[in-house]
C-alpha cells in the first residue's frame, strides 16, 4: 500500500492581493514584536499553574488561556508546535514561542474555520491568527475561512502544516501574515473600503499550499488527524497518524522533508510519497511523536479523567495512565527541555502542558 501526497500551485497572487488589502505584510517577527513590547490594547494573558502535577502524573508545568478562551464554545484547541521546532530564531525574535491550533465549531449556523494561537512562554501575552484561504474572482480578492479539524501542527522553518483529516494537511508561510484593519467582532471575515476583518481577530495567515491526501481507494488514503516532526535522523520527517476507535485504523506515516526547500521530499511526478507506514497506533490515539528513538502518544479518555500517556517502539507501547491533562490532543517534543509539550480542549479544563520525556523511561 502507498501513502502518497500532492502539492497544489502556490497561491502566491491570492497573497499579494490580502497583503494589499491589509496594508502590507506583517510577518510572524512583526507579531512577536507586538506581544513582547509594550502591553497592547488587544493582547491576550494566560496564566500559569502553581501546582501542574494535578493536571496529570508527569506534567511539570503547564499554563491556560485567559478567561474568555478557557471557556469558548466555538473555539477548540487541537494542535500544538514550538520556535523549538521553527528551529529559526530570527523569525521567533530569539523567544521561546508556542503555537497551537483551534477548530471553530458551528455555532448559530455559521463555523469561522480554523485559527492558531501564538504564545510568548516568557510573559504568557499571546494573540490569536485567523487561517484563511484566499482567491481571486475576476480579479476580486475573496477569503474563505480555512475550514478543517486544525488536529496536528507543525511549525519547520518558515511553514506551517495543519492537519486536515482527509483532506491532507495545508500549508502557510509565516511571511504571509498580516494584520486585520476592522478589529469588531460582530464583522464577519472579508474585504473592503475599510480593509480586511475577521470576526474581531487581529491577524490572518493565508494558506499558501494544498497537499492533498491521494491513494487508490479509501484503504489507502491516510487521514491526517495530527502531526509532529522527526528529528531524529540526517534528514527531517513529517510524522503524521490517524484517530481511530473501533475498526477505524490507527497508522502513523514519516514523509521525508527536503532541507533546501523545508517541504516535503517529492518524486518526478510530483508525490510526496510515506516512507514508512505503521498500524500499531493505540486507541484514541490524539498525537504521536518520535524523540530518542521512542514513540509517544497521547489518548483521551474523556472530559472527566486525565489522559494516558504511551511511550515505546511501534506495536510495544507502554500505557501510562492518568499521567496527561484531561482531554490531551496533539503532541510536540522540545528538545531543549527533554520535554513533550500537549495541548487540552475541554472548556473550563484547557490547558497548554509540558511533561518531562524521562518520566516514561
Amino acid at each position: 500500500m502507498t501513502i502518497h501526497l500532492t502539492r497544489s500551485r502556490p497561491l502566491l497572487a491570492e497573497g499579494d492581493a490580502l497583503a494589499k488589502a491589509a496594508g502590507g505584510r506583517l510577518g510572524l517577527g512583526g507579531l512577536v514584536d507586538a506581544l513582547t513590547g509594550p502591553p497592547a490594547a488587544r493582547a491576550r494573558r494566560g496564566r500559569g499553574s502553581r501546582v501542574p502535577r494535578l493536571l496529570g502524573r508527569a506534567v511539570d508545568w503547564a499554563f491556560t488561556w485567559d478567561r474568555a478562551d478557557r471557556c469558548d464554545r466555538r473555539w477548540w484547541p487541537q494542535g500544538i508546535t514550538s520556535s523549538a521546532d521553527g528551529d529559526d530564531p530570527a523569525r521567533s525574535r530569539g523567544r521561546d514561542l508556542v503555537v497551537t491550533s483551534w477548530y471553530s465549531k458551528k455555532l448559530d449556523g455559521v463555523t469561522h474555520g480554523a485559527r492558531v494561537s501564538v504564545v510568548d512562554l516568557a510573559t504568557l501575552r499571546y494573540q490569536h491568527v485567523l487561517l484563511v484561504v484566499p482567491s481571486l474572482v475576476d480579479g476580486e480578492l475573496r477569503l474563505e475561512p480555512l475550514r478543517v479539524h486544525a488536529g496536528g501542527l507543525v511549525w519547520h522553518g518558515p511553514w506551517l502544516h495543519v492537519a486536515a483529516t482527509g483532506r491532507g494537511f495545508m500549508t502557510c508561510h509565516w511571511d504571509d501574515l498580516v494584520a486585520a484593519t476592522v478589529l469588531d467582532p460582530s464583522t464577519a471575515l472579508a474585504t473592503g473600503p475599510d480593509g480586511v476583518s475577521a470576526w474581531g481577530h487581529t491577524h490572518l495567515l493565508p494558506v499558501r499550499f494544498v497537499h492533498h491526501g491521494a491513494g487508490g481507494d479509501e484503504v489507502a488514503r491516510l487521514r491526517f488527524s495530527f502531526l509532529s516532526l522527526d528529528r531524529t535522523g540526517a534528514t527531517p520527517h513529517l510524522v503524521a497518524g490517524e484517530y481511530g476507535r473501533g475498526a477505524q485504523t490507527r497508522r502513523v506515516a514519516r514523509f521525508p522533508i527536503d532541507p533546501a526547500s523545508g517541504l516535503l521530499t517529492a518524486d518526478p511526478e510530483g508525490r510526496a510519497v510515506a516512507l514508512h507506514l505503521d498500524d500499531s497506533g493505540v486507541t484514541r490515539m490524539q498525537g504521536a511523536v518520535v524523540a530518542h528513538d521512542q514513540w509517544y502518544a497521547t489518548a483521551s479518555v474523556g472530559p472527566c479523567l486525565p489522559g494516558s500517556m504511551y511511550a515505546g517502539t511501534p506495536g510495544r507501547l507502554r500505557g501510562r495512565h492518568l499521567a496527561a491533562p484531561i482531554g490531551p490532543e496533539d503532541l510536540t517534543y522540545w528538545p531543549e527541555q527533554d520535554r513533550l509539550w500537549t495541548v487540552s480542549e475541554h472548556p473550563g479544563r484547557r490547558w497548554v502542558c509540558a511533561m518531562r520525556r524521562d518520566w516514561f523511561d
